[in-house]
Formats: structure tokens, C-alpha cells, sequence
């Protein structure tokens, strides 16, 4: 009761203080109280008129749902921008850029820069090798490559740090589970950035840049709106399952790396080449240029994050820790904006936390577990108003009358070499697919293509299905009219139909924002 009354006197005394500054002229700034007027309403649900941004968490989410106009919360514009920037450059893909260059085209026979004294990098790479299961000896190609690193990539570094601090007790957990060194969470670093969304040349993807078959051989799915090759848990547990498998066949971890990078054949070519060497070093000249640099960048990794302190690197940890997080099961279909409007948590962390998603859109499939990651502050509140957060969904996708792609698995992937004449529009409609999923598959940022360049497609329809979509189209069409199949949007039905909108089945079949059901014929032409 006594909360009650001071919340009044506090209102008073600000009505009272408001009152003395319109007398003094409008010009002056009122006093900003942190005033909560209650709306009274009939139920015993409290709901904020003009919420005050701090009371925003202890609010509970059905008070959102019910009146999410009323949350209206302004921010400080500097401070907001700050905290957008950083949160882009701590989740950008550029650093994987970076890394993938380096490694594939530094000249690693440059000249040493000496600002690392020789003999402390000879002492302290001895300390390395006596507690790790990799041969962590000097060599002038790795005192190149780890001066390179403190020499230009030191701000970059000190972002994966940052990054690191989220995903390695994550690694370290699926590491240890299949008894693998703990320093191989530094592969990911080498790998991929510490980016769970990035793609190679080649069109390898996720952490441990799984590619399409690879991962598909250890449980990584891929469909129209999930590649959990993406999943930062999923993808890592392959990994730890797949370097165990490697360890049984080299029983050595620095050719473990080497064909994780290069496939086993490559290494045990190089073996035979080198006269039935097992030394990385020695075997490094008969391996790709690409693996030749590439144990070289890990070891310097490892070097860099384990004297860490001795070279003044000071990076700004994430917003979160992995074990700050909880995962809940998906029941029905959800976007990241519903998410983010119901939570108040950022869609940027949300698209941080659940990477695997393509779409922002988190589909409901019968059999299959998808999973949404939140911050643990607000996961508890999430599950104890699930049955309103979902029929908020669901209304809000009515409203909007938002159409979602068909789910799709993708059991198979093309590599496509472009040839003259060929342009996005073209291969996409060929494939069934869309221009923006090509760009998105292959990480190509504009729409220009080179002859003889490869892209990943991961087509709707294979071989002659794929040839004979436009032939059943045409004829459906002559048909007049479809029936509605489980699983069927409108998105997906006007798909199959060219010419015709989801606006236009709307219109036809005098639809408004009714959903579709198993067995209703629709028409597919005005009359």
C-alpha cells in the first residue's frame, strides 16, 4: 500500500512542478519524473499508458501483446547509435573476408618484421608446445605470419576476441564430450571468423564452414529457411564428430588440420610425396597453397589469443554469454520482428543468437525440433505466455496478410558454372529459386556475375521435374482452379501459376485474411 501512496506523491508533486514551469513560459524543459500511470481496466492485468523505459522488463509480455501501440520507448539517439555500430561491427562478416584472403594469398616467404624479438617468441612457443598436443615449433614462417597478425590485424583481433568470450564455452563443452584438444576452438577462428553465416568461394558454410554433403553426412539439414550448418551448436558437435573420425585415420593433430582443410586424399598424397613424412612442416611444400598457410594461421591464432595480455590486446566482450542463453521448442510459426516486439529483445540479437534462421522466420514443421535461442531473462517470461505470444503471431501475419515461402528441404545442391548470357534472373528462374536465396547461398553482395564462376543452388525441383515445371503450370492453368495441399501457401500456390498474385487468389476467392485449408479449390482466373 505504501508503494502506492508514494507513486501518488510523486505524480502530485510533478503536477505540482509542471504547473510552476508552464507559469514561468513554455520555452523551459519540464522536470522528467519516472511517473507510471496506470490505466484502469476491468481484468486485474496492469497495463502502462506511458511506461517508463525501465519498468519495460518487469511488465508482463501479455500486457505488451494486449497493447503494443502503448509501448512507444524512445532511446537516446547517440547512445542508440553506438550501441547499433558496435553490435555490427562485433557480427560482421568482413573479418571473415579478411581471414580467407590472408590465408589464400599472403606470400608467407616475406621478410620477418623483428618487432617480436625472435628468442621471446622461440621461449614462448616452447611453453605452448609443452602443454598442447600440437607441434608448436618455431619456424620463420610462423614468426612471419604471427607478426603479420600483431602488425595489421590487431584491431580485427581483438573483435574475434570479443566474439570469442560468447562461443568458446560452447566448443569447449562439444569438444571435450568427443575428447578433443580444447585449442581446436581456434580452428573456427581460422575457419570462419567466429561468423556463423559465412560462406566460401567454394560454398563452404557456417562455423566450421561445412560443405553441402559434408554436412549433410553429419546431420546438417538444409531447407528454404533453416541451413543448420548455421547452428552454432549443431554445426559444432558435427565438427567434434568429424575431427575424431580424422584423428583415428592421421593420429596426429597437425595433419588432422590439414585435412580437415584439404580432405584426407590431399594429405596422404602429400605423405607419399614427402617419402612418408608425418611432420606438417616437412609435408607443407607438397600440400595446396591454401592448406600451406593454413596450420600456419592456426598456430598463430593460438599464439595470439594465449599471449593475449603480453601484447596489450583489450577487447570489449559481447552484450551476452552463451550461458546467459536458454533454448525453448518452437510450436508454431514465428518471425523475429513478433519476437522482437513481444520480448523487447534487439532483432539484431536475435538474428545473433539464432544465426541458423534465413529468413528472420522460425517455421513449425511436424517432426522437426526448431528451436529459438533467448537471452535467460526472458526466456521464463517467453514460455509462461506462449499460447498468447503465439495467437499474437498468428494475427499479425493475418493482418499483414504476409506470405512465407514454401518449406523446402534441399536434398540436393547444383554447382553451377556461369556461362555467356546467363544472369541471376535467368538461373533463378531455371532453378525454380529466387534471385535474393543465389545471392544469399553464394554471399554475393551485388548482381553481377563472371563467366565461369561456380555458385551453390540449392534447387525447388531436380532433373526432369525441374523441366517439366513450366509444362504442368501451363497446364494447371488451363484448369481453372487448384486444390489446396498440406502445406500449401499462397505464396507457394502462385509460385506454380505465372502470372498470377497472391493478391489476385485473394481477390478470386473472396478470401480477405481467411487461411488456407487442406481440400479448398481456389480459383486461379477472375470469373
Amino acid at each position: 500500500m505504501g508503494r502506492y501512496i508514494i507513486l501518488s506523491l510523486v505524480f502530485l508533486f510533478g503536477i505540482s512542478l509542471q504547473a510552476q514551469e508552464e507559469e514561468k513560459g513554455k520555452q523551459v524543459e519540464k522536470a522528467n519524473f519516472r511517473v507510471q500511470i496506470f490505466q484502469k481496466v476491468d481484468s486485474n492485468e496492469i497495463i502502462l499508458a506511458h511506461p517508463d523505459p525501465e519498468f519495460k522488463n518487469k511488465l508482463p509480455i501479455s500486457a505488451v501483446i494486449r497493447d503494443s501501440s502503448a509501448v512507444s520507448l524512445e532511446d537516446l539517439p547517440r547512445a542508440a547509435k553506438i550501441d547499433s555500430v558496435w553490435k555490427a561491427q562485433l557480427t560482421n562478416s568482413d573479418l571473415f573476408d579478411e581471414m580467407y584472403k590472408s590465408i589464400r594469398e599472403q606470400d608467407y616467404e616475406d621478410e620477418v618484421n623483428k618487432e617480436l624479438p625472435t628468442d621471446t617468441l622461440k621461449a614462448r612457443l616452447a611453453k605452448l608446445n609443452a602443454r598442447t598436443p600440437f607441434n608448436v615449433e618455431y619456424h620463420p614462417v610462423l614468426e612471419s605470419v604471427i607478426n603479420s597478425y600483431l602488425k595489421r590485424n590487431k584491431k580485427a583481433m581483438e573483435r574475434l576476441m570479443a566474439l570469442s568470450e560468447y562461443y568458446f564455452p560452447m566448443f569447449e563443452q562439444q569438444l571435450d564430450r568427443y575428447d578433443i584438444p580444447l585449442e581446436i576452438k581456434y580452428l573456427a577462428i581460422v575457419e570462419s571468423a567466429l561468423n556463423p553465416r559465412a560462406k566460401s568461394w567454394v560454398g563452404a558454410t557456417g562455423l566450421w564452414q561445412f560443405m553441402y554433403r559434408t554436412g549433410k553426412a553429419h546431420g546438417l539439414d538444409v531447407s528454404s529457411y533453416v541451413d543448420d550448418r548455421m547452428d552454432p551448436q549443431m554445426s559444432t558437435e558435427a565438427a567434434a564428430k568429424y575431427l575424431a573420425n580424422l584423428y583415428k585415420s592421421f593420429e596426429d593433430w597437425d595433419l588432422v588440420l590439414a585435412s580437415y582443410n584439404s580432405g584426407p586424399g590431399n594429405v596422404s598424397k602429400a605423405i607419399r610425396r614427402s617419402g612418408g613424412s608425418n611432420n606438417y612442416w616437412e609435408l607443407r611444400r607438397f600440400l595446396p597453397r591454401e592448406t600451406a598457410g593454413y596450420v600456419p594461421a592456426f598456430l598463430a591464432t593460438l599464439y595470439l589469443f594465449e599471449y593475449a595480455d603480453e601484447h596489450n590486446f583489450q577487447p570489449q566482450g559481447p552484450d551476452i554469454a552463451f550461458f546467459e542463453t536458454d533454448t525453448i521448442k518452437v510450436k508454431k510459426l514465428i518471425t523475429f520482428d513478433q519476437i522482437s516486439k513481444v520480448t523487447g529483445v534487439e532483432k539484431e540479437m536475435l538474428q545473433f543468437l539464432n544465426p541458423s534462421y534465413k529468413l528472420d522466420v522460425i517455421p513449425f514443421v511436424e517432426d522437426e525440433n526448431y528451436m529459438l535461442r533467448l537471452p535467460a531473462t526472458v526466456s521464463g517470461a517467453f514460455v509462461s505466455n506462449e499460447a498468447a505470444i503465439y495467437n499474437f503471431a498468428e494475427e499479425d501475419i493475418k493482418n499483414k496478410a504476409a506470405a512465407f515461402p514454401e518449406f523446402v528441404k534441399a536434398d540436393e545442391q547444383i554447382r553451377y558454372r556461369v556461362k555467356s548470357g546467363d544472369y541471376l534472373g535467368k538461373i533463378a528462374e531455371r532453378y525454380g529459386v529466387g534471385v535474393s536465396s543465389i545471392k544469399r547461398w553464394n554471399n554475393l553482395r551485388g548482381n553481377n556475375l563472371r563467366i565461369g564462376q561456380y555458385i551453390t543452388i540449392y534447387p525447388r525441383k531436380l532433373g526432369t521435374e525441374a523441366q517439366n515445371t513450366s509444362t504442368a503450370s501451363s497446364q494447371n492453368n488451363k484448369e481453372k482452379t487448384y486444390t489446396v495441399k498440406k502445406g500449401d501457401s499462397l505464396w507457394s500456390i502462385s509460385r506454380k501459376f505465372p502470372g498470377v498474385t497472391v493478391q489476385n487468389l485473394r481477390a478470386w476467392n473472396d478470401m480477405g485474411n481467411n487461411s488456407l485449408k487442406p481440400g479448398m479449390e481456389l480459383k486461379l482466373s477472375k470469373g
